[in-house]
């Protein structure tokens, strides 16, 4: 991973397959079961590292949360809905396997457009072939990684930018919540800008497409290149991406993975900072990780708050209260932010969610 890059992204399932598919090893080798699952080897590097930060960080939480991180036969998935190509007789199979609707309408700002499905058990729906010409009808994603995106509480007609937008997920996932005016995708690392490219053609149909901008920026000159321009703004920032950095076969490239993350907090909030600049005057701005790091997720939305007069925290604690049944939080010590730990049948994150708002005063 370069600090310049995207990283390994937050919560879908097409993350963690690339990032497993590059640690593959003769070590991993098919289970002598019928279900054939892979068994992942675990890195001890990483586990130490974790060991030693997350349990000071999380206290007694901890041991559930590596008992989840560390097998993956335990790891859920939701079934997000395209909008764009609605699959009917797979929502009613759904139903008939025992999925149920996620948030089921409890959410202040939950449009009725964006439907995904989960179950309680670690069963997971594969994935479909892309095909040109051809939409896909469903995305399979970490559930936890819809919360940012509800809480940009997007509307239709409004100018949105996802900074760091690869493999394009969270994209998708806005799209299925409104029709924005513009939608700007951005994404540095030329290999997932191509698999950003190819998620939207995979899910939104070509007239839309055509109204949403991909670029190849480094995020953090966005704000300089277009100033208080976008009403809301995704920051879903290059993180540690704990399930993944976990299943690190190569040990020495793991203690550099360790050593690179003391650096990551400068380029999130380098990242933030950029953001901010491209945010109008009473603009909406939510920034998300995949990682249970205090240093990436509130120590960052702590030096911001500190950095800036006219950005001010939005309380969410009303989104733990009413996503308690689907998920589980950890404390975070910030009204603006929320921390998703994974926990026995609710096997969701880790995921990060802080709201801020620019105020039109500096």
């Amino acid at each position: 991973m370069t600090l310049r890059g995207r990283g390994l992204g937050c919560g879908e399932l097409g993350d963690l397959r690339l990032s497993l598919a590059s640690v593959q090893s003769p070590r991993i080798m098919l289970k002598a079961k019928p279900e054939r699952k892979l068994a992942k080897q675990i890195c001890k590097v990483v586990l130490d590292h974790f060991e030693k930060q997350y349990s000071k960080e999380l206290g007694d939480a901890w041991n559930t949360v590596r008992d989840i991180l560390t097998s993956p036969s335990c790891w859920q998935y939701a079934v997000l809905l395209n909008r764009f190509n609605y699959p009917f007789e797979l929502e009613k199979d759904l139903h008939l396997k025992g999925y149920h609707s996620l948030f089921q309408g409890s959410l202040p700002y939950y449009p009725k457009s964006m439907k995904c499905y989960l179950s309680r058990t670690p069963h997971r729906m594969p994935s479909e072939r892309h095909q040109i010409g051809n939409l896909k009808k469903y995305y399979l994603l970490n559930a936890a990684s819809l919360l940012p995106v509800l809480a940009l509480e997007l509307r239709d007609g409004e100018k949105v930018l996802d900074l760091c937008a690869a493999p394009g997920g969270k994209s998708l996932a806005l799209l299925q919540c409104a029709y924005p005016g513009y939608l700007h995708c951005n994404e540095y690392d030329s290999l997932r800008l191509r698999w950003l490219r190819q998620t939207l053609e995979s899910f939104i149909p070509q007239p839309l497409v055509n109204v949403i901008k991909v670029s190849e920026l480094d995020g953090r000159e966005m704000g300089d290149a277009q100033p208080e321009t976008f009403d809301k703004v995704l920051v879903d920032a290059p993180c540690s991406n704990d399930r993944s950095w976990l299943f690190s076969s190569d040990s020495q490239k793991a203690a550099c993975r360790i050593s690179q993350r003391r650096n990551l907090p400068l380029l999130q909030i380098e990242l933030l900072r950029s953001a901010i600049k491209a945010l109008r005057p009473g603009g909406l701005l939510v920034y998300s990780t995949c990682t249970l790091s205090k240093a990436e997720n509130q120590d960052v939305i702590s030096e911001v708050l500190n950095s800036y007069s006219n950005i001010m925290p939005v309380d969410i604690k009303e989104m733990a209260k009413t996503c308690s049944h689907d998920f589980t939080f950890a404390p975070t010590g910030q009204e603006c932010g929320l921390l998703v730990i994974p926990d026995k049948g609710k096997a969701w994150g880790p995921m990060f969610v802080a709201k801020l708002k620019k105020s039109w005063t500096t």
